[in-house]
């Protein structure tokens, strides 16, 4: 029943976004105007899917990052893969202009890969009886890997250039500019397949092999669904950050640590957030836009205050 109502939420949200923006247009004008056709099917339709994309696949694999780093406190955004991502993509610009954007995604996804398996090699070795330390250290290699992009960038004069990158926004998604968030989707969803053995990851490495999970396989499993999504994300809208980190939060304090039976509220949830974040940003300062990652930034960074001062709660 929850799934279906939270689907419900999701589709009032994706009508709603259909039909807001600088140009006013409503269901009819659809059958009776030709250009209000046009305008839903380059700007209005691409933009809602984009959200929707984004929101679920954040989510997703922000819930399979804290698993791999066994940590909530963490997420692919700021944790270095999202400025991983922003590196293969500048280093594709600087150093091959001409590519194609597949080439900059498959360089991006290569970066960010690096920068996740990176980032696990660093925290597996801290005691666990220290939690906090986790979420330290990403943050402190998220920053040191920004520094050196800020870097590259500086030297190549492309701070401006950058910012599109570190500020993830909306407003220029047309029909042909996002569908490389449908293979973000595909890598997402696939993490379905084995998020029971992803799951036991949980309990550790050796109680996972010997429940016969195969854990250097399954961790590159998780670590390449993070990295894809992870890319094409940046690649496409620029970095959404706290999607990963409040969204498996509130659904994991709710309903515990089943992957299996998780994910689908979380991609719903993700899915929401940033649907919900990008409507409010279009009309907050209208007919300006606010862009969605500092919507998000801002009711992100409250979420998560409530959430370390809340008891979980299973149900």
């Amino acid at each position: 029943m929850r799934l279906w109502l939270g689907l419900g939420g999701v589709l009032l949200l994706a009508g709603i976004s259909l039909f807001i923006g600088v140009i006013p247009i409503g269901p009819r004008d659809l059958f009776t105007d030709p250009e209000a056709r046009q305008l839903m099917l380059t700007s209005r339709l691409p933009r809602t899917l984009a959200a929707l994309l984004a929101g679920a696949t954040l989510a997703i694999t922000g819930q399979i990052m804290q698993v791999l780093a066994r940590n909530r406190f963490v997420e692919p955004m700021t944790a270095g893969a999202g400025q991983s991502a922003a590196l293969g993509v500048l280093l594709a610009t600087l150093l091959i202009p001409g590519a194609p954007v597949w080439i900059k995604m498959g360089l991006a996804a290569v970066t960010t890969l690096a920068g996740s398996a990176g980032l696990l090699m660093l925290i597996r070795p801290l005691p666990p009886t220290q939690p906090l330390l986790v979420p330290l250290v990403a943050l402190i290699y998220g920053g040191l890997i920004g520094a050196g992009v800020s870097f590259v960038a500086y030297q190549g004069d492309m701070m401006q250039y950058l910012q599109v990158w570190l500020t993830g926004e909306l407003s220029g998604v047309l029909r042909g500019r996002y569908e490389l968030l449908w293979i973000a989707g595909v890598a997402a969803a696939a993490t379905w397949f084995i998020a029971g053995r992803i799951a036991l990851l949980n309990l550790g490495d050796d109680v996972a092999r010997g429940l016969g999970v195969n854990v250097r396989r399954i961790t590159a499993a998780g670590l390449l669904a993070v990295s894809v999504v992870t890319a094409m994300v940046v690649v496409t809208l620029g970095a959404i950050p706290f999607v990963g980190l409040v969204v498996p939060n509130l659904v994991s304090r709710r309903m515990g640590d089943n992957l299996s039976r998780t994910l689908p509220f979380t991609a719903l949830i993700g899915a929401a957030l940033v649907l919900a974040a990008d409507i409010c940003g279009r009309i907050i300062r209208a007919p300006f836009e606010v862009p969605v990652a500092s919507v998000i930034g801002v009711v992100g960074a409250v979420l998560f205050l409530v959430l370390l001062y809340r008891e979980p709660r299973h149900g």
